[in-house]
């Protein structure tokens, strides 16, 4: 990672512990009442608001569901896009996007409106992201494979995708998914039904 795209994904690191804080403040949910209900400390919940701290995306999505909001809602447009297609179409240089410093993975929203019950978003994974680490989701979701490697886990099978590889999971299976290469990014299309994920 070269030291413009590490000083990026620090500003959003800061941008996203800012709005995890405010949003936490203005429902009146202590630091403590959040830490225990996503299995962090206190500390941790504390470096993730000011920035300083890693934050995966499944702990994102623990703290979106204690908050009350889809994980669309922490998604920042690079640039706004003309009126007339606001709500029809997302331009390649003006998707919303996350990018964690210490994670290796960066999310782009696909879809043009972050209300919609179905959303697209573009997840390129560094080599090594990911976790093995089991997580739920509520509703249904789907995966493309791009490009590279995509090692899935769904309950105690382990697949290993391609790119040009698809997959679905129900919203009642625990599952992960990691990129296995060791020098290649991988690039997965993930459609999600239920909004947030």
């Amino acid at each position: 990672m070269s030291e413009t795209e590490k000083g990026t994904a620090e500003s959003e690191n800061l941008r996203i512990g800012r709005q995890i804080r405010d949003l936490r403040k203005a429902k009146k949910i202590t630091l403590t009442t959040m830490a225990e209900k996503i299995d962090r400390s206190v500390g941790y919940v504390s470096q993730v608001e000011r920035g300083v701290s890693a934050l995966p995306i499944p702990v994102l999505q623990k703290i979106c569901e204690v908050l009350g909001v889809q994980i669309s809602w922490f998604f920042h447009a690079d640039s706004e896009a003309p009126m007339d297609e606001l709500n029809y179409i997302v331009r390649k240089g003006a998707r919303r996007s996350l990018n964690f410093s210490g994670t290796g993975i960066r999310e782009e929203l696909l879809s043009p409106r972050l209300s919609d019950q179905i959303q697209m978003i573009l997840t390129t994974f560094a080599p090594q992201a990911g976790s093995t680490e089991s997580r739920e989701r509520k509703g249904e979701e789907a995966g493309f494979v791009q490009s590279g490697m995509l090692e899935l886990g769904v309950g105690d099978k382990r697949f290993l995708l391609q790119a040009g590889d698809s997959f679905s999971l129900t919203g009642d299976e625990p599952h992960w998914v990691r990129n296995p290469s060791d020098d290649q990014e991988c690039v997965v299309v993930w459609t999600i039904v239920g909004g947030g994920y």
